[in-house]
């Protein structure tokens, strides 16, 4: 059991040191490495985080509690419904950051903070559907009820991912279209740049994830515990 304990201890210690280097890698190859963009200058540097921050809520996060909820509903393991909870928390904290440096990239080149254009309405729509997961989580309680609300609206809520992705080829937007039949339309040295952007917030979000659901098996572990102190005194107080 130490022994177990000891290498889960230091594969996410490695985890987190391997984490803060990618993203300083990020940092530098967003602000000194990447080419200065000739039409949005030195606005366009959002566009590493900003991208980056909406492929993990679209991607991993938001995904991954779509299949834990599958996956709960299914076996009823608690570890699932703990896990799907940490990465929605997660997902919700990329959203915002995509919806936060969205608009400050787009004052310069569209004119205007928001549109009510297809990508970013259905990307705010994500953001209050799984608000509204984490508040329901917080107001259910604890146990298998919670788990299993949870577990269908995080279904039900995933529904809206494949919009959000698909909506720049569904809808007319303003949106740019970077992935085209011939590849990336961007500087080989911006491209590089993004990828880097890319696997340093993958490894954040796997970083977050491992931490978030450890805190939260322990509060689990926790209330079990008070559980069953209350009923051990209860018992005693009964004799």
């Amino acid at each position: 059991m130490q022994s177990d304990q000891r290498g889960r201890g230091l594969a996410t210690s490695a985890l987190v040191i391997l984490t803060f280097a990618a993203v300083l890698f990020a940092l530098i190859a967003a602000f000194i490495l990447a080419p200065r963009e000739a039409t949005m200058g030195d606005i366009q540097r959002l566009f590493y985080f900003h991208m980056p921050s909406a492929w993990i809520a679209l991607g991993p996060a938001f995904t991954v509690v779509f299949g834990l909820s599958i996956a709960y509903l299914v076996t009823g393991k608690m570890v699932y419904d703990r896990w799907a909870g940490a990465s929605a928390e997660i997902g919700v904290i990329f959203t915002t950051i995509t919806l936060m440096t969205g608009p400050l990239w787009a004052k310069p080149v569209w004119g205007v903070y928001w549109d009510w254009e297809p990508r970013l309405t259905t990307t705010l729509v994500l953001w209050f559907i799984y608000v509204g997961y984490l508040l329901l989580r917080s107001i259910a309680g604890e146990g298998a009820r919670r788990a299993r609300l949870s577990a269908v609206y995080g279904i039900v809520g995933w529904i809206d991912v494949p919009i959000v992705f698909l909506s720049i080829w569904w809808w007319r937007t303003i949106h740019p279209r970077l992935l085209t039949g011939s590849g990336f339309q961007m500087d080989s040295r911006m491209f590089a740049a993004l990828m880097v952007g890319l696997v340093a917030f993958t490894l954040l979000y796997l970083c977050l994830l491992v931490l978030r659901a450890r805190t939260l098996t322990m509060e689990a572990d926790l209330v079990g515990l008070r559980t069953r102190l209350r009923r051990l005194d209860r018992r005693g107080g009964g004799q």
